[in-house]
């Protein structure tokens, strides 16, 4: 991925975003872009006109953090945006071949991992990578997305091409579009911790060829972190679901999140999710 072309991107984008209003500026005569102009950022930042030239041309090596924070300062950057223009000024420095070597590795899963989300019985859980690949799952975790198991039934399996790719995710997920859209700016982030993952590169391009709406997103350079929140659900055969789900980085492990899904007992989605683990359990009685 070039990352100087990814830093043009991004700081040209979060610029058209900021109005003079906005930075404290006053508007006047004609403009002939949106938001800010180069020099009105790099007054705000305290920098000279033709250094954050340079840096919004893509040459982020050697930004110090503290002009780094200035520049997201002057661009109103929300917190995700200004530790996503970090690790894309890391990613333009110097780095060691072995660092670059052992990022793009798959990592292993250990078996103690495998072990807990087995042990997580009334929940639906899982493990991922940052290329969205999931690598463990509970049973639960199998039951709800048995629509992305369905034409994948052997893990990993990619939730990306699932979101994309596949005719049933837009029923799947009734918010479709923001499902979608919040996943393709969380890819973008990885996109930025992991400059050298080949594998994430050729997704990013795969997606970008064959979904027209995931190219649309992709170039408007928005970001985001799933940490927690809510997302619904139209499971085919035990209806809807609206979920609170938590991810969980662990910290001994590069780059692995395990993802769970709850709900309040005696509420509809937590009857749901009893419903569930009843069909689950069917399917494996089928399957025997």
């Amino acid at each position: 991925m070039d990352n100087r072309n990814e830093v043009r991107a991004f700081l040209t984008s979060r610029r058209a975003k900021v109005s003079p209003e906005q930075a404290g500026l006053p508007a006047y005569g004609n403009r002939r872009v949106a938001g800010l102009r180069r020099g009105e950022v790099a007054a705000l930042a305290g920098v000279s006109v033709e250094y954050y030239t340079r840096l919004e041309r893509g040459n982020l090596a050697g930004a110090s953090d503290s002009v780094l924070e200035a520049v997201a300062r002057a661009l109103r950057l929300d917190e995700t945006e200004t530790e996503h223009l970090h690790h894309l000024a890391r990613a333009a420095g110097p780095q060691p071949a072995r660092a670059r070597a052992r990022r793009a590795k798959t990592p292993e899963v250990r078996p103690a991992i495998r072990w807990v989300l087995d042990s997580i019985t009334g929940s639906p859980a899982f493990l991922r990578n940052h290329r969205f690949d999931i690598l463990v799952a509970n049973p639960l975790g199998m039951a709800l997305y048995a629509p992305m198991f369905a034409s994948n039934p052997t893990l990993p399996v990619n939730s990306m091409r699932f979101t994309f790719l596949d005719p049933h995710a837009q029923a799947f997920y009734p918010d479709w579009a923001s499902v979608a859209r919040s996943a393709v700016a969380a890819l973008r982030i990885a996109a930025a911790q992991h400059p050298d993952d080949q594998q994430l590169v050729n997704l990013i391009g795969e997606l970008s060829m064959r979904s027209e709406p995931f190219r649309g997103w992709w170039a408007a350079q928005d970001v985001y972190v799933h940490r927690h929140g809510t997302k619904r659900f139209r499971h085919p055969a035990i209806g809807e679901l609206e979920l609170a789900f938590e991810a969980l980085e662990l910290s001994g492990d590069d780059a692995l999140t395990v993802l769970t899904y709850s709900a309040e007992p005696g509420t509809p989605s937590g009857d749901g999710l009893e419903l569930l683990a009843s069909w689950a359990a069917t399917q494996v009685t089928a399957e025997k």
